[in-house]
């Protein structure tokens, strides 16, 4: 629940700053001269890319999500006994341990997307969140590729937005 007030927290002030942003660029746009206005398009760019990327994420986490309600419905989520330093965090001879299951596991079964979840639930507890992204994009993928996909997932956009 933390997680999804911090995430809604800093997409309301990213939306208020893409605003203030977008103003300011529709303000030199208005004084009309060709400095102005050509920085004025500039300007307006940033607020464009940036709402872009805000909506990617939203859902690819909005998918994420959807996934790890249905693994947990089927009782495939991951366990978390990883083991943890003092201040909380995980020790990484431990994920590592749990990430070489995992990619076995996947290496097993590389069509299925529950090994793919898995995987990445793994490469993000080894702090290695560019291939955890990786892997849950391809979950992702394969579970919409699948025809037993429940219906409000399967009419999604796919992670590239195909």
């Amino acid at each position: 629940m933390r997680a999804k007030i911090t995430y809604l927290v800093t997409a309301a002030v990213l939306v208020f700053y893409f605003v203030l942003v977008g103003s300011r660029g529709l303000m030199l746009i208005r004084h009309g001269t060709l400095v102005t206005v050509t920085f004025g398009v500039a300007v307006l760019i940033l607020p464009v890319i940036g709402v872009w990327f805000l909506w990617k994420n939203t859902q690819f986490v909005r998918r994420a999500n959807a996934l790890a309600a249905v693994l947990d419905a089927e009782g495939g989520l991951p366990v978390d006994d990883l083991v943890r330093t003092p201040s909380g965090r995980i020790d990484r001879d431990s994920a590592d341990a749990v990430f070489t299951k995992r990619r076995e596991e996947t290496e097993d079964a590389p069509d299925d997307w529950r090994t793919w979840f898995r995987l990445a639930v793994a490469y993000q507890d080894a702090r290695d969140t560019p291939r955890a992204r990786k892997a849950m994009q391809r979950a992702i993928a394969l579970h919409r590729s699948t025809p037993s996909a429940p219906s409000s997932l399967s009419a999604l956009p796919g992670p590239s937005g195909d």
